[in-house]
């Protein structure tokens, strides 16, 4: 199946770029989210290089993000750049398990693979399968409850491009797989 990146910025942006002013942009080295300024009259969400992979992550940082992260550079995250100790790394694991597991459940929408992210070459990630166990239980989580309202939307709009028709059911998920 072809993933090609202007696909997933022509269904995220016809999914949110009215209703929420929210706009998919293809960005250069470093993804980033900018709210809405002077200069540019919508929020963007720009993804590296134009890597499918990397637009699916950005999107579900934005998906996570409430109202008031929204209006924040990067949703007023902090970030620790590649290089973390395993401290650091820990606690970069713990503001990534719902942004990741989002992720997969849009790649899953998309017929996409999906491969958790530790994003630390150059540091030392240490044992990453708690981190790895925390992004599947998460999903599981939202198999049971249900998806927030704008991840469903997304995931629907996704789902119907690509004709993955799949349920959000834990089968669809294959823990070793990550």
């Amino acid at each position: 199946m072809n993933h090609n990146p202007d696909d997933l910025i022509a269904i995220f942006n016809g999914c949110f770029a009215d209703t929420l002013n929210t706009r998919l942009v293809r960005g250069d080295d470093e993804p980033i989210y900018l709210p809405a300024n002077d200069q540019v009259p919508y929020h963007g969400i720009y993804f590296a290089h134009g890597f499918y992979a990397s637009g699916l992550h950005e999107i579900a940082h934005w998906l996570i993000a409430g109202p008031e992260r929204r209006l924040l550079e990067d949703f007023g995250y902090w970030y620790v750049p590649d290089g973390r100790t395993q401290a650091q790394q820990r606690l970069f694991e713990q503001v990534e398990i719902k942004p990741q597991a989002t992720e997969w459940v849009l790649a899953q929408a998309a017929g996409f693979r999906f491969c958790v992210s530790v994003d630390n070459l150059e540091g030392d990630p240490g044992d990453t399968e708690q981190f790895k166990d925390n992004v599947y239980t998460q999903v599981l989580t939202y198999c049971q409850e249900g998806l927030p309202e704008r991840t469903q939307v997304l995931r629907d709009a996704l789902s119907r491009f690509y004709g993955v028709d799949r349920e959000l059911t834990p089968d669809s998920f294959d823990r070793s797989a990550i």
